[in-house]
């Protein structure tokens, strides 16, 4: 457990929650970045987790940032230019990209508003279930600031490009049933089934074999960017290691034998 991140371990499965309901789960404070890079880390060298359900307690999945921190000019926001620029480096990047690097799938359950930094956590997540109460917006313009955390990379490849310009240049909030409808989360559910469905599809995807489940996520990520030919050869090498490891054998061999496979991560 941090002060940021409740952790809890369900077999394969931990489950993250943003624990600051009374702030609505604001992100970021300072020590925010080690929260989620040691998080991340944990989970990435530990073959016995497969799948990561992230969510708020509260009303909130997150608000963003701390408005009055901002208006005040500190933590975060305090100093010169180059000292913003410095702490966005060390804070708020290491959150993105510690998340982006997260090597088994991430499913959020967004229970309530997820806003700014929130939502584009939410939108780093490889599958995305959201409550009726869920809200998305990245409303930066409105604050006269701009999305710091890489969400002008990240929207667009969620929504495509028109959609993400519309939410980046209007600071449009999403109701749930919109998001849906653009393609931002995967479903919506009532707010009781919420976490029951999110942890049914993280019990599905724990369920498969364990190292080729970490390298279909990695090409799923290269593959926004990199070339069909490059995908291909990425393909090929994984493919070769994949087809020597006991779990290959293990589901083979099940299928033919018309039962589920035990894999366990060899």
């Amino acid at each position: 457990m941090t002060d940021l991140i409740n952790i809890e371990r369900l077999g394969p499965i931990e489950v993250w929650t943003l624990n600051r309901p009374e702030r609505l789960n604001a992100l970021p404070d300072l020590q925010d970045g080690d929260a989620f890079t040691n998080a991340c880390a944990a989970v990435n060298a530990d073959m016995d987790v497969r799948c990561v359900v992230l969510t708020g307690a509260g009303r909130a999945f997150s608000a963003g940032g701390d408005l009055k921190a901002m208006r005040d000019r500190r933590d975060l926001f305090e100093g010169t230019g180059a000292e913003i620029r410095d702490r966005y480096r060390r804070v708020v990047h290491r959150i993105v990209r510690s998340l982006y690097g997260l090597e088994v799938p991430l499913v959020a359950a967004v229970n309530g508003p997820a806003m700014g930094l929130g939502c584009d956590i939410a939108g780093l997540s490889d599958i995305r279930i959201a409550s009726e109460a869920a809200s998305f917006g990245v409303p930066f313009l409105k604050l006269g600031i701009l999305p710091g955390d890489g969400g002008a990379w990240l929207m667009p490849r969620n929504v495509g490009y028109a959609r993400a310009a519309e939410l980046l240049f209007t600071s449009r909030t999403l109701d749930a049933a919109t998001a849906l409808d653009w393609g931002l989360i995967n479903r919506v559910v009532t707010a009781d089934r919420l976490m029951d469905e999110a942890l049914e599809t993280a019990g599905v995807i724990a369920g498969q074999a364990p190292h080729a489940l970490r390298m279909t996520k990695a090409l799923l990520r290269q593959g926004r960017d990199a070339t069909f030919d490059q995908i291909l050869e990425m393909t090929a090498a994984m493919q070769a290691l994949a087809h020597l490891t006991e779990d290959h054998a293990e589901g083979a061999a099940a299928a033919l034998e018309k039962r589920a496979p035990r894999f366990e991560g060899r």
